[in-house]
Order: C-alpha cells, then structure tokens, then sequence
C-alpha cells in the first residue's frame, strides 16, 4: 500500500513508520523537513518536504497523488481536519485521524473505559479540541463519504519520559530521581493507569492500514497493564539504580490550584483511575498484544535518552518549579491543626 505519514518522526509515529517498512509499505513522509529521518532509525521512506499548515503549498507538492492511507499524527484542531478533508477527499482510500483517550469523560462514570464511553473533558482544551476534531470527521463521513479511522492512543512512550508531572521531553525528572530529590506524585499515587511504548502501540495502528473492518470506526489502542502512579514512578527508579523514590503525593485539586497549568494534564486525565478494553481492536486487528512491560519498555527509553547527552538535560527551572510546588505545599500542609490540637 502507499501511505502517508503526516508528521511521522514524533513519539508515536516513528515506530509507526518503521513497522510499515518492514511490512513491505510504500511509505512517504510529509513534514517540514526539520528532522533527519536517519536520527529515528527510518531509511528508505519518500521524504516530502511541506509545511501541513500551508494548505496551498501542500495541494501543489502533492499535486494529484493518491494513497491508499493518509495518516495525520500532528491535527489537533477540527479546522486542520477540514482541511485534510479538502485535500485529501477523493485522493485516499482511508484517512486515519490520531486523536486522544483524553478525550473521554473526565471524570469517568466507570474507570473501564470502551470506545462507546462518552466524549467529555470540561478540564483540558487540548481534549476538546480532539473530541471537535472527531466530529469534523464524523460529518466528513457521513457527509463525503469520506473513508475515516480514528485513533485514541492514551500516554504513550518511546523517547519520552510518561510521567505525571514535568515529565515528557524533559529529563530533569529522572535526574532528581537518581539524585534522591523529591518528586510529585498526584494524589496517594494509588490511581490506575495504562502506559503503553510505541513498539506495540504500531501493530495495533498497522493492522488498521487499509483494512475494510476500520472504516468509519474510532479504536483506542493500549497496554493491558494497569499500574499505580506509585508503582510507575518506582519503575523509573528502578532503571536508575534507586530503590526508593521519594515521593511527594499532592492531591490533585491543590495541584492545579498551585500550578494551574496542571490542570488539563491531571483533572483531565492522569488524576483518574482508567482501564481500557482492548477488545474491539482485538477483534479487528487479532495479531494485536502488548507485550513490552513498563519496568522493560521505561529502561530501554532511558538508555535512549543517556546515548546522546544532549538529550539529558538538566533544566533549572523545571528543578526550580518542583522546588516551589513542593515548598508551597508543605507550607499549607504544616499549616494545618494536628489531630493533637482538635481533641
């Protein structure tokens, strides 16, 4: 098949890339051209250097290209979906939107999550905007006849730390947890939630590739191992050599109050306990099984990081933010009558 990859040298999407290859996919890459491919181990894909956002240049670099896939990982608004609409209706056999597991009710009525729970998060822009994009998919469908798929991947990791709290790109948090310096944890830490790595992530996204059980469908594609926060932060200090991490556990209301831009990322998702059913993509793509554990997957992805040192870096004011998060806490909690002085 010839498929094209909007994006595709991101967390997810590289490992998306390469298993395509490897299944024999004409693969082409559309990006602005500011990443070697070589850097995310693909070779052999069709470069095409285009800026997704400049809808007019793009009409004129792909010009009257047809793919049997059209998979857009970096569309994050419904007005970048319309436009994918306009450019690629009529020209694509399947169009896959990567949209979030954010997207749903937050918080759930029920911690089992299936593809049939509702879309809803009053907490996080970035979820409603996804939920809006399914919907301008939706009605392209409905509406065209245009052939979409749609993705909820939820916290998934291959060259990003998927902790909680100042986490992600940055690796300051795994240096204050070699160090023994403190780090928050949402709640008591006793919150379930799924981490899947990338590797797997792609066999689910791959067996939708053209497969007629997939159109007009929304899949979530997970790890079937759940864990605590508490366990997933141990993890990580148990592939740097800690035994104990020290935790500093933050409920997360008081969060988002400390620092509100934590909002989104913990009311509007990681601060509930999820299990998802994995069963529809299952039934659709029966090859699918997670199998890299997070104490393997989080091992490998440090070992990423500490092969280049300029992927370690060290940012004093990310350290300088976990300092004053935790000080302003403990502030308040030191503040508070003891037990001795209410009897």
């Amino acid at each position: 098949m010839k498929i094209l990859f909007i994006g595709g040298t991101g967390n997810i999407s590289a490992a998306c890339v390469r298993l395509a290859q490897r299944r024999g996919h004409d693969v082409a890459i559309l990006n602005r051209g500011n990443r070697s491919l070589a850097d995310y181990s693909i070779e052999d894909a069709e470069s095409i250097i285009g800026d997704i956002n400049d809808e007019a240049s793009v009409r004129q670099v792909l010009a009257d290209r047809q793919f049997d896939v059209v998979a857009n990982f970096i569309a994050f608004t419904p007005d970048q979906v319309e436009r994918d609409v306009r450019l690629f209706n009529g020209k694509c056999g399947q169009y896959i939107f990567i949209s979030s597991a954010s997207a749903y009710q937050k918080p759930p009525a029920n911690p089992f999550i299936t593809e049939s729970t509702p879309l809803k998060n009053p907490f996080w822009q970035y979820s409603r905007d996804k939920i809006a994009c399914e919907m301008a998919c939706q009605q392209a469908c409905r509406e065209l006849d245009f052939p979409i798929t749609i993705i909820r991947p939820s916290l998934t990791y291959e060259t990003v730390i998927p902790l909680s709290i100042m986490a992600w790109e940055d690796y300051t948090i795994v240096d204050r947890i070699r160090t023994g310096k403190p780090v928050i944890v949402q709640g008591d830490g006793t919150s379930l939630w799924t981490i899947t790595h990338s590797r797997d992530f792609a066999i689910g996204f791959n067996g939708l590739l053209g497969n007629q059980r997939a159109l007009g469908e929304a899949f979530h594609i997970t790890s079937d191992e759940v864990l605590s926060w508490n366990q997933l932060y141990d993890a990580v200090g148990h592939a740097v050599g800690v035994k104990s991490v020290d935790k500093v556990h933050i409920p997360s209301a008081l969060l988002a109050r400390i620092s509100p831009s934590e909002e989104g990322n913990l009311l509007g998702d990681k601060a509930h306990s999820v299990i998802f059913d994995n069963s529809k993509i299952k039934q659709v793509v029966p090859e699918f099984n997670a199998v890299i554990p997070f104490k393997q997957g989080i091992a490998e992805t440090i070992e990423w990081f500490e092969a280049d040192p300029a992927r370690c870096q060290v940012r004093p004011g990310t350290n300088a933010r976990f300092d004053q998060m935790i000080e302003t806490y403990l502030s308040l909690y030191n503040s508070l009558p003891t037990l001795a002085d209410s009897s």
